[in-house]
């Protein structure tokens, strides 16, 4: 009789597909539809978007900028933590909502993946809540202890206020479109957030300046438009959802601690590690500033600013990665979750390499943009020679966490973190102290980026998405 590659005999191949429930057409493509084909189609949209994201955010800071320094100023108090509510609730918690949406699809489990939408709206939408008023009663504090005050300060108020009162609106504009993710489907959150995006950039110069009926309402009219265009992308959204064309849809359940967990085991530990990030970029940059001042810090952050933009690529590959992934380990293709995990991570790794050799070889050309300072090119230009060859195994590393979330295997994406965290910064202060050379620490910059890489590509190799725990929790569902 003859045998396929995982040792069935056809009859016993025939008897298995039978007795698997019927997949939506969509959920059957993530499962049988060729890699690399599959998730360039699925990750076009979510590059696009992205880049179109980081675009209008550049366009934001220049109408901001026109107001003066005091209120760019201010802006810039509050970017960081509405920029770390977008990547918590659309990267981390979002990923968390997508993971446990695909592993359900992709076991034939159609009821608990339309259940599982309230579980996320409910868990988003709290602790949009909880930030909102945490940043409402601390604010002042929080932007004094950054540096804020007087006019800079003021302005950062006024602003945080309202974007910030407005947090809940963004967990939820994220936590449906994590679900729709889930599914497979990358164009409708991608078409909702573009529409939004198109919004935002004629709105916020007309609330701003006061342009034709509207009035002139300053920086508060930039945190206005803000709101009303994430309302509009999260009803955009909703109604997608709500319209029966979605393969899932709102389904009012009582609410499940089983479903909370499946969605927070992966997303709570994902925040961790977006922490981890952000933390190192923090003390890397207090490092740079206690050695070197003002100048050396421009430098720094502006060539670390690209490093940032690569995550936006990498979330473009990452959420199709999730989905992909989830999908087949919840139908048991584990072999296939791998081939498409590491499909990923090489198409990611080519990509960013490529954008920090080219980095590394002309750094002036990025730091042009933004300064013709010598003292700010020179520190700028260091770190990115140094540091920009190891944007491959940056890039590779997000996207293999991104995997990891739809495995629903977050361990080693943690510890990875850690390890960058610890050899970046423990490192860094052990080179400048030895040597007082900003090139040293820059040295552990880049080797805490490797290691970071290779830590969680070497994990997954080695078998850590199914270990003995992992298959227990697997056949006992």
């Amino acid at each position: 009789m003859p045998l396929d590659a995982s040792g069935l005999t056809v009859p016993e191949m025939a008897v298995g597909r039978a007795a698997r429930p019927t997949l939506d057409p969509r959920t059957q493509l993530l499962l049988e539809a060729p890699i690399a084909r599959t998730l360039l189609r699925l990750a076009w949209p979510n590059v696009a978007v992205m880049l179109a994201m980081a675009s209008t955010g550049l366009i934001e800071t220049w109408w901001v900028s026109r107001l003066g320094l005091d209120t760019l100023a201010g802006v810039a108090l509050v970017f960081p933590g509405f920029m770390m509510m977008q990547m918590l609730s659309a990267g981390a918690m979002g990923g968390g909502i997508s993971s446990a949406l695909a592993r359900a699809l992709g076991g034939g489990r159609r009821d608990e993946a339309n259940a599982l939408v309230l579980h996320a709206i409910i868990i988003n939408v709290a602790i949009g809540g909880i930030f909102a008023v945490l940043v409402l009663g601390f604010g002042p504090q929080l932007y004094r202890a950054l540096g804020g005050e007087g006019g800079s300060l003021a302005a950062a108020l006024v602003y945080s206020n309202i974007v910030f009162a407005g947090t809940p609106l963004v967990w939820l504009m994220n936590a449906l479109a994590s679900v729709i993710r889930g599914t497979g489907n990358m164009l409708v959150p991608s078409l909702a957030v573009s529409a939004g995006i198109g919004l935002l950039v004629p709105l916020s110069p007309c609330l701003i300046y006061g342009l034709g009926p509207f009035p002139a309402l300053g920086i508060a009219g930039a945190g206005i438009a803000v709101v009303l265009t994430t309302a509009v992308t999260t009803l955009v959204l909703a109604g997608y959802l709500g319209s029966g064309r979605a393969v899932v849809g709102f389904a009012w359940v009582r609410p499940r601690a089983r479903l909370f967990a499946e969605i927070l085991r992966v997303g709570a530990v994902a925040s961790v590690t977006t922490l981890q990030t952000t933390l190192t970029v923090v003390l890397a940059t207090a490092l740079v500033g206690a050695k070197a001042g003002p100048a050396a810090v421009a430098g720094y952050g502006t060539g670390n600013r690209l490093e940032y933009l690569l995550v936006p690529l990498a979330f473009g590959l990452g959420a199709p990665l999730v989905a992909l992934v989830g999908t087949n380990i919840g139908a048991g293709r584990r072999e296939r979750a791998l081939r498409i995990a590491f499909t990923g991570g090489a198409l990611a790794f080519v990509m960013t390499e490529t954008i920090g050799i080219t980095a590394a070889v002309w750094p002036n050309v990025w730091l042009g943009f933004f300064s013709d300072d010598p003292a700010m090119h020179a520190v700028g230009a260091e770190y990115m020679r140094i540091v920009g060859p190891a944007y491959g195994f940056f890039g590779m590393g997000l996207a293999l966490y991104f995997a990891s979330q739809g495995a629903g295997r977050l361990l080693w994406p943690l510890v990875a973190g850690l390890l960058r965290l610890v050899i970046a910064i423990g490192g860094g202060c052990i080179a400048l102290a030895m040597t007082g050379l900003l090139a040293w620490l820059f040295a552990t910059l880049g080797l805490g980026i490797l290691i970071y890489g290779l830590t969680i590509a070497g994990a997954i190799w080695r078998g850590a998405w199914f270990s003995a725990r992992a298959r227990h929790h697997h056949e006992t569902r």
